[in-house]
């Protein structure tokens, strides 16, 4: 159960930290400042979970990062289950309390939907963002199941910093294109917050974001399996 509880909890930090920066500074790419903010804030929040909850349930916090482990068989079906069920729970209330902090506090939300992710960038074109969100996740994944591979090498003392980093780069490219999600859990719940709320635009293309870090992390797990396969 313990597991489970962190996967809950990283996840809404996650989306609280990611998402209510992108959502306070905005995410406009030819500002530039809010949009490297966002991106940073997505990675230092893995670096910070990673040496918090790591030990514990291996900070997946990412629905599309369990389905790579459950693939190169590093979980069971059964805990595969429960960890996204966690994480998709934790990125619903996550975006619940940016509701009510911003909500309370009258704040401005600078991206209109709760930090959640759309096609603007892609004009609208799903095909294209289900293309991007392929690639980042594939990116990203493949680098969780390459740093945290205890065959190959131990590189436990500075997996976290590996990984925030290399998220914080599949944010810079794209955040302008998607928001980028790479992360089915972080982009759900932000959405069905934004629908409760009057906004049913982020929710109507939440599909794209579930299907592409899926295909994405599945293709990270194929590829990566074959290219160990004889190490």
């Amino acid at each position: 159960m313990k597991k489970y509880i962190a996967e809950f909890i990283g996840t809404a930090v996650l989306v609280v930290l990611g998402c209510g920066t992108a959502m306070l500074v905005g995410c406009d790419a030819a500002a530039g400042g809010g949009y490297v903010l966002t991106a940073l804030a997505f990675g230092l929040v893995i670096v910070g979970m990673a040496y918090c909850i790591g030990n514990i349930s291996g900070c997946h916090i990412n629905p599309a990062v369990s389905l790579g482990m459950l693939m190169t068989s590093r979980m069971e079906k059964k805990e595969f289950v429960r960890y996204v069920v966690a994480q998709f729970l934790g990125g619903f209330v996550g975006a619940l309390i940016l509701c009510i902090i911003f909500r309370l506090g009258k704040v401005p939300d600078m991206t209109g939907g709760f930090g959640s992710n759309g096609l603007a960038g892609v004009n609208g074109n799903p095909g294209s963002g289900i293309i991007v969100e392929i690639v980042l996740t594939f990116i990203f994944v493949i680098t969780v199941l390459g740093v945290t591979d205890k065959k190959m090498a131990d590189h436990g003392s500075f997996a976290g910093i590996v990984i925030g980093a290399t998220l914080t780069l599949v944010h810079i490219l794209g955040i302008g294109l998607t928001g980028t999600s790479v992360n089915p859990a972080r982009s759900f719940g932000p959405a069905l917050i934004a629908a409760f709320s009057g906004n049913l635009a982020p929710l109507a293309c939440v599909w794209v974001f579930i299907i592409g870090p899926v295909v994405g992390a599945a293709l990270a797990a194929i590829v990566y399996d074959m290219l160990t396969s004889e190490l």
